[in-house]
């Protein structure tokens, strides 16, 4: 994989497929990042698309996109994003794999659920030692005896960041489904791994004190991070200083471009608000795609 982009797509669904379709044809190196099980078209059936007769799986519709995609000549990588840092004329995008991808633009389009551990407590405790967020929230657990659940990328990189933070740091996982490097870290790390079980319950009166394994064990805590899967597109943007939407605090601000308020930086899809439908996926990762790579060609001329 080249370690230099004009445009990086971070998910892997109709609104970055979309997005990465357009931006290749404007003759721009596109990296298109993400697994199609992870968008929420993937389980869906479509019947309300136009030009796309009778009911087709979500499924299908994105192994068609990805077909494209790789007939156009866009590279892929089923890797997670795990930090992005803003550089001169550039950001510097941290993969699970240990490999650092430099980008002239950036599409945020990897919607925006966020997936509950469902759990008794989890829901009655949010705000008051649960949290979705450790780049978020970890300033507050500083001297804290802290436990990230998780399997994959975003829990084991929680959990690293959280040893910088709090006295004690658990990761409870049943099996750990990430990069060998990432995992080298851990076990080089001073975070305790419980492995092999999973979160049962979450307990506490006003804040969080006690989480329950299904193995029976009881890991008495002040706080408890909830990370599965890859990192989510908040806490991402956060990191370079894109806005996010002030009435909800769960989408990306964009404009009709599909622009954020950081330069180079373009949000497209479910990130961006409802409505939640392909065919708004799909017409924002158009224009992306578009904006994306005329910036980046207009920042080739001028270097």
């Amino acid at each position: 994989m080249s370690d230099k982009k004009d445009v990086v797509i971070i998910g892997a669904g109709p609104a970055g497929i979309q997005a990465a379709i357009h931006a290749v044809r404007k003759k721009c190196e596109v990296l298109l990042l993400g697994r199609i099980e992870r968008s929420a078209l993937y389980s869906a059936h479509v019947e309300n698309y136009a030009c796309v007769e009778g009911v087709k799986t979500g499924k299908e519709l994105l192994e068609a996109g990805i077909a494209q995609v790789k007939n156009f000549g866009v590279e892929l990588a089923e890797d997670d994003v795990l930090k992005i840092h803003q550089e001169e004329n550039a950001f510097a995008v941290e993969l699970e794999s240990g490999t650092t991808v430099h980008s002239r633009t950036i599409i945020f389009a990897n919607g925006t659920s966020r997936k509950k551990l469902k759990v008794p407590g989890e829901k009655e405790l949010f705000g008051k030692g649960v949290s979705y967020c450790v780049d978020c929230d970890a300033n507050f657990y500083r001297g804290a005896t802290v436990a990230v659940v998780g399997n994959a990328s975003a829990a084991i990189d929680g959990a690293l960041t959280l040893t910088g933070y709090a006295d004690k740091v658990y990761l409870v996982s049943k099996e750990l489904n990430a990069s060998g490097d990432l995992i080298e870290k851990l076990e080089s790390s001073a975070v305790e791994h419980v492995s092999g079980t999973w979160v049962s319950e979450i307990q506490g009166e006003d804040a969080v004190q006690t989480l329950l394994l299904e193995d029976g064990r009881q890991l008495s805590l002040d706080g408890v991070f909830i990370e599965l899967g890859a990192k989510g597109a908040m806490e991402l943007a956060l990191e370079i200083g894109v806005m996010l939407d002030m009435d909800t605090m769960s989408h990306i601000e964009a404009n009709k471009k599909t622009e954020t308020n950081v330069d180079g930086v373009y949000a497209a899809g479910d990130i961006t608000g409802h409505p939640y439908q392909m065919a708004k996926a799909v017409g924002e990762g158009c224009v992306a795609g578009m904006e994306a790579a005329s910036f980046a060609k207009k920042q080739k001329r001028n270097e």
